[in-house]
């Protein structure tokens, strides 16, 4: 798995990429928590995920139950069809706000 970080002026985007599992979870898991421990909001950017496993997706929901707690905007953005099923699994689909790209998360602003 690999993890591309960008600040933006708003929000910080984590781009993972590659297989998010439980060899590599803990990686995504910090990345994500370092962010929100700066204030900052996060998209999370799962179009390059070609899996995700339940360590995965318990480090996206802890990074998003974190940023409710500090009132910071949580999304994850163009979703790739692996990940998305996985999520619709657990019914997080219904859970997660979900953009298909970075403009629509940009629009909902205007």
């Amino acid at each position: 798995m690999n993890i591309n970080t960008e600040d933006k002026e708003k929000y910080t985007i984590i781009e993972l990429e590659g297989e998010v599992d439980l060899s590599c979870s803990p990686d995504a898991r910090q990345s994500i928590l370092s962010v929100l421990e700066k204030d900052k909001s996060l998209l999370i950017d799962l179009g390059k995920v070609s899996y995700i496993d339940s360590s995965g997706v318990a480090s996206l929901v802890e990074g998003y139950q974190t940023a409710k707690k500090q009132s910071l905007q949580f999304g994850l953005v163009g979703v790739s069809d692996a990940a998305m099923s996985v999520l619709k699994l657990a019914r997080l689909d219904q859970v997660f706000p979900i953009f298909d790209s970075l403009e629509e998360y940009e629009k909902k602003d205007d």
